[in-house]
Order: structure tokens, then sequence, then C-alpha cells
């Protein structure tokens, strides 16, 4: 194993009675012990860990803290960390076989690559299509549409789409309601929609024409009626060298 986990307090505890060379020959020891995961040989250790000017503190540090068997020198709470590693690695394998083998003869399967809000896909099924949101249309304020959105999100409705507009309009011609008008009144009554049977009064006929109107010629300049005062008058001109005749 590549990696083991060193508490201080204990390995401290343990060891400060240690010189220098001895606390520096059992570190290296500990090293050699995980990494191979098998006992310590008397023989060439202290060359194989590079102390072998110092081989009298590397046997004096596995006399202590080593158990010495038949098979070399072991240490009891390592041997605990390499058995809970290796279980640990045959618990992943185990586990990775049961997800990717289909069969006894069958590979392990690619592990598929995970992308960024990535939807799985199957055959014959089509990406999914976001509802796309209506702009402010060109006949109504841009405050007043900013306003009822407002209040759809703060009643958390969803995305004003197409189909929820088309209704709207609907909705407010049936009323008789220009659509600037029946928005506004969205907003005085925190309304996400409208439906013209919430309105008690409607407009009539020659009303919904005169709105309807308004709707078509907004943003256009229409001329205004000028006081009877201030029109041209029709003024006749004499006519010269006109004599004028005696009725007989």
């Amino acid at each position: 194993m590549h990696f083991y986990q060193f508490h201080i307090g204990d390995y401290k505890s343990h060891t400060h009675h240690l010189s220098p060379m001895e606390d520096l020959a059992f570190r290296r020891l500990l090293d050699h012990y995980y990494l191979h995961e098998q006992p310590i040989r008397q023989r060439d250790i202290a060359r194989l860990i590079g102390l072998r000017d110092h081989e009298q503190e590397v046997l004096t540090v596995l006399d202590e803290f080593f158990i010495s068997t038949e098979n070399g020198y072991i240490h009891s709470r390592a041997d605990e960390e390499i058995a809970k590693y290796r279980k640990l690695s045959e618990d992943g394998k185990r586990g990775a076989a049961k997800r990717w083998l289909k069969g006894e003869d069958s590979p392990p399967i690619a592990t598929p690559i995970a992308t960024k809000n990535q939807e799985p896909i199957t055959i014959n099924q089509e990406p999914k299509k976001k509802a796309t949101s209506v702009a402010c249309p060109d006949f109504v304020e841009q405050q007043v549409w900013n306003d009822w959105m407002t209040v759809r999100k703060g009643k958390g409705a969803k995305t004003l789409t197409e189909t929820g507009w088309k209704k709207f309009v609907n909705q407010a011609e049936k009323a008789g309601w220009p659509l600037e008008q029946a928005i506004s009144h969205c907003c005085l009554k925190n309304w996400i929609s409208f439906e013209a049977d919430w309105v008690e009064k409607k407009q009539s006929p020659a009303d919904k024409r005169q709105n309807h109107m308004a709707q078509l010629t907004r943003g256009m300049s229409t001329p205004k009626p000028q006081p009877f005062w201030s029109q041209s008058k029709t003024v006749l001109e004499e006519i010269p060298n006109v004599e004028p005749k005696r009725l007989l």
C-alpha cells in the first residue's frame, strides 16, 4: 500500500525516548513495512532503508517495536491497517463487478463520462424542448409588463409561454378589455393570469371596437380637433367691374 494514516500523537507518546537516528530508523522501517506488506527480514534491512552505517540503531528499533517470527519481524498495528486496506480494495472490486458485468463471459462496460447538466437520452427519444418566454409586446408599457412579471414570480408561476399568452389575449378580448388594462388589473389584483369571468363589468361592442382601434393605432400621431373659432371660414370675394342691374 502506498498510503497509511499517521497519528502524530500516538507516535510521539511511544517514541519520545528514541534518539534522532533511532527515530529515523523507525520511520523508515514503517514505510518499508507498509510498502511491501510483508514481514521484515533482519538480513540487509539496514541497507535497504539507507542506514547501512547505523545497523545497531535499526536492530534496536526492530527488537523494541516489532515482533520476531520465523518469517521475519512483524508489526501488529501495521498488519491491522494492511488488512483493512486489502478488504476495502476487494470490496471495491466486487462492487464494480456487480455493476458492470452482465454475464460470466461479458467484459466490463466502460464507465460513461458524465457531463454537466446532461440527461440520459435513449434510442427513439427526442430531447426535451424548453419553453420559451414571451417578451413584452410593443403595445404594452414596459413598466406595466415588468410589474406583472414580478407578481407572477412572487406567486411562483412558471415561465409565460406562447400558449399561456394566447389564452390571456383571448380572455382579454372576450372581456372587451385592452391588453394593457388587463395586465394592469392583474398587477392590482395579484393575478398571474386573466379570465373574462373574473371581471364583473364588460364593455359594450362600441367600446370594444374603440379599444381595438386604440391598440392598432397606439403610438401613431392623431390630429387633435380644433376649436370652432380657429377653423377657416369661406370668404366671398367681390367681383370687380360688374354693374348692378336693376330689376324690372
